[in-house]
């Protein structure tokens, strides 16, 4: 008996083929299906390529900053306004003009929404003229000019309740249909200011990782992300890509002893073991991250030392050893972390144990938690790996180690996942990590004249040579592996020079899809 799978698949096959078969449409599965729609004022494009819309800036390949709808950005002596003029032959999709009042109404909306894009910082966008505007923070904040390469422009006009599934932008896409858990299709934006996209249909299919191997098997698909295990093995016609990106996974540590409940209860925070730094550098000191990446990623991806690594903000003089588990039962047995006979620490009646929380539906952290188990055993550390829902991960977040995954291109990350102000909002600064040193460092890279003058600063916030986050100072992560985004793509199909991708959500790989080519006759 056939199985829906198997009709739905061939369904899927047949219609796509004939759509292929023409080299200017393209058909790509890259997963990325946004649940809550492509709405930038809720977040959409914060980790990839907002498809539909234009930004102000623009990141290159190499991740410098150049002008989109921008054609002057200028920031103020004080470093609180930034002074916006906008290029006059930008268009949304209808054909209307994009002036500033759309670009104010954006970034206002946004502020408004408390979304994923993260404006807090901002005071108030205002117009002051058809095609420039002024951006006023309420405090200095080098970080927010990142916002301005990510935050995608929506018409005033127009923007509504159903705007997340019915997007207008000035992008070089249009939506055509959306068929949700299927397939979204789009074609060029007749208006793009930037000149025309080189296909003249594009569509991406979602579903299972079996059904992207299968349009990539059929040659119904001309791009498809698929698992590192499968990477190597691209079908005919197409080759394996592999993407470095900082799409990271690591284990942020409950930094402070069992606290009391306060008030009327609400999540428990803190944990008696990882508070203590010589298990916490222990764990770090112990882990063999290659072995890792072998094991949960094929070999496809790094060791990760920190949330940025390889980025101009990251510190690598800040990294301890790792891979030395003898060094790591010395320190603990200096602790007084004492081997019992059965192979458990202990410490004044205190079992060197917790349980490593992760995500049920990912079985990549999966695998990285039972191998961070079977590592840890070796120095007498009990861990427990521990699939839990989301609702249930937030509920102990607090109190037991997680295994988060986070990625950006932008340092802010940085500020929310280690200042102490972010301690407990949301899903930042989990562990309730405190260093004032630190805080002093973060507080430096935001006020800095620049984003180059930041530089420093984020960098002494990971190791100033006497503390930081990072594994040398306060270790206050073990962070585990940075992934390798892995497609295959045909052979005819000419992707351009990639950036380094930040975290999967989105469609990063789509960067630069406006520049694509298409190769063959």
């Amino acid at each position: 008996m056939t199985s829906p799978f198997s009709l739905l698949t061939a369904a899927l096959l047949f219609a796509l083929s004939a759509q292929a078969a023409i080299a200017r449409d393209l058909v790509l599965a890259v997963g990325g299906e946004p649940e809550g729609g492509f709405d930038p004022v809720t977040g959409w494009g914060e980790y990839g390529h907002s498809l539909f819309y234009a930004t102000l800036l623009r990141s290159a390949p190499d991740m410098t900053l150049r002008g989109d709808l921008a054609t002057r950005w200028v920031l103020s002596e004080d470093r609180k306004t930034w002074s916006i003029n906008l290029r006059e032959d930008a268009r949304f999709s209808d054909g209307s003009s994009l002036t500033a009042a759309d670009v104010a109404f954006t970034f206002n909306a946004a502020k408004k929404s408390g979304g994923l894009a993260d404006l807090t910082a901002l005071r108030e966008a205002r117009v002051t003229g058809p095609f420039s505007l002024e951006l006023e923070l309420t405090a200095p904040k080098t970080t927010f000019v990142r916002r301005l390469s990510t935050l995608g422009i929506v018409p005033a006009r127009s923007y509504g309740p159903n705007f997340s599934r019915e997007p207008l932008g000035a992008g070089p896409l249009q939506l055509v249909e959306w068929r949700e858990g299927e397939q979204l299709v789009t074609t060029p934006n007749p208006y793009w200011h930037e000149g025309k996209v080189g296909f003249d249909r594009i569509s991406f299919v979602f579903g299972s990782e079996d059904v992207g191997m299968a349009l990539a098997q059929s040659g119904a698909a001309q791009l498809v992300a698929v698992p590192p295990a499968q990477s190597d093995r691209p079908p005919a016609g197409m080759q394996a890509l592999h993407v470095a990106t900082v799409d990271n996974r690591g284990i942020v540590f409950p930094m402070l002893p069992v606290q009391p409940p306060v008030g009327g209860g609400g999540p428990q925070v803190g944990n008696d073991v990882t508070s203590d730094p010589a298990i916490r550098h222990a764990v770090n000191l112990a882990l063999d991250r290659g072995s890792l990446v072998d094991l949960a990623l094929a070999g496809r991806g790094s060791p990760a030392y920190g949330p940025a690594d390889g980025l101009p903000w990251d510190n690598a003089a800040g990294r301890g050893d790792s891979g030395d588990p003898v060094r790591a039962a010395a320190l603990l047995d200096a602790a007084g972390w004492t081997l019992g006979a059965k192979g458990q620490r202990a410490r004044n009646g205190v079992a060197a144990q917790f349980d490593l929380v992760y995500p049920s539906t990912d079985t990549t952290r999966q695998v990285l938690a039972l191998g961070v188990a079977e590592q840890l055993r070796a120095i007498g550390i009990t861990v427990e790996p521990q699939g839990r829902s989301w609702s249930e991960i937030t509920a102990v977040m607090h109190s037991a180690p997680v295994l988060f995954g986070w990625g950006a291109h932008d340092p802010q990350e940085v500020y929310n996942l280690y200042h102490s102000d972010m301690a407990g909002i949301e899903f930042f600064n989990a562990g309730y990590y405190r260093n004032s040193v630190v805080d002093a460092h973060l507080d430096a890279a935001q006020g800095a004249a620049s984003f180059a003058d930041a530089l420093p600063h984020w960098q002494a916030a990971l190791w100033d040579g006497t503390t930081g986050y990072g594994m040398q100072g306060d270790a206050a992560w073990a962070w585990l592996v940075n992934l390798e985004h892995s497609y295959f793509v045909s052979d005819c199909l000419d992707l351009g020079a990639s950036q380094i991708h930040p975290h999967g959500h989105g469609f990063p790989i789509t960067h630069n899809i406006a520049n694509w080519v298409w190769t063959c006759e």
